[in-house]
């Protein structure tokens, strides 16, 4: 229970290490400013025609909706209300999931295109954290091969749970409960791998190794996704809560996951 707690709380203990030393904030003047260009493009290009074919949706529904009803004898003309009261269920459905959508793709999109700089700050506090720094080097074109492979491994990942989502949300009953759960464990997965992907990729672990890493250190790596994914989605504030779970992510990982896999042991001399 304790992790569980503890582990939603690392974003606002990155915002007081920032407070506190504000030396950091220089390593985010130019992702900040590359998260607000981004993030005009996403709001302009997917949140704009999103909101629109919402309401158009909504509106044909409660069409052939008021066409439905107005065959239907008098004392059924509750059905009205009741439409029109899931109507805004729906609406509220589809808009959260259209925020959460922009959110995950700033975070994908603002994580990678900001990395040399949010690898540079990570660096910053795991040296701060522990006292010391790991880094394995690797050339130029393993870089950046790893970094396509490991954004293929993302998207394949994407692909596989969101689809099964999918059908799931077909399904009647409790499908629709069941997919929303495993889209919303699916996104703080995805939100949890990018933000501890610094100092795990400075050791050059493999995809399926990270993940494992996130998976062992439940519950704490559950709280700390759903509250990161929770504040990369909401509008506007977003653009400055990306580079704060990245550092939060460093943070955890230095409490968290380097003490028990990767903290060096002390030799017994005796």
């Amino acid at each position: 229970m304790r992790g569980l707690i503890a582990g939603g709380t690392y974003p606002f203990r990155a915002l007081a290490l920032f407070l506190s030393k504000p030396v950091f904030l220089t390593y985010l003047i130019f992702p900040l400013l590359l998260n607000i260009v981004l993030g005009v493009g996403l709001y302009l290009g997917i949140f704009a025609p999103g909101w629109q074919w919402i309401n158009v949706e909504l509106s044909n529904f409660s069409d052939l909706l008021n066409q439905w009803v107005s065959t239907l004898p008098p004392w059924l003309n509750f059905l009205d209300e009741v439409g029109l009261g899931l109507g805004w269920v729906f609406r509220l459905v589809l808009s959260v999931g259209l925020f959460l959508l922009i959110g995950i793709l700033l975070a994908q999109f603002g994580t990678l295109l900001g990395a040399p700089w949010y690898g540079k700050l990570s660096e910053r506090i795991e040296r701060l954290k522990t006292n010391q720094l790991e880094i394995i080097e690797v050339n130029l074109f393993q870089e950046i091969f790893r970094a396509l492979k490991h954004e293929l491994k993302k998207l394949v990942l994407l692909v596989t749970v969101g689809g099964s989502c999918l059908i799931l949300n077909a399904l009647p009953g409790f499908g629709s409960l069941f997919a929303t759960i495993g889209e919303i464990t699916l996104f703080a997965t995805l939100v949890c791998i990018d933000f501890l992907d610094s100092p795990l990729e400075r050791r050059r672990l493999k995809f399926r190794q990270k993940l494992g890493l996130i998976y062992q250190t439940l519950p704490a790596t559950a709280s700390f996704g759903l509250v990161s994914l929770f504040l990369v989605s909401i509008p506007l504030l977003n653009l400055f809560t990306v580079p704060i779970c990245v550092a939060s992510g460093t943070l955890f990982f230095c409490d968290r996951i380097w003490p028990k896999h990767f903290q060096p042991k002390l030799e017994n001399t005796d």
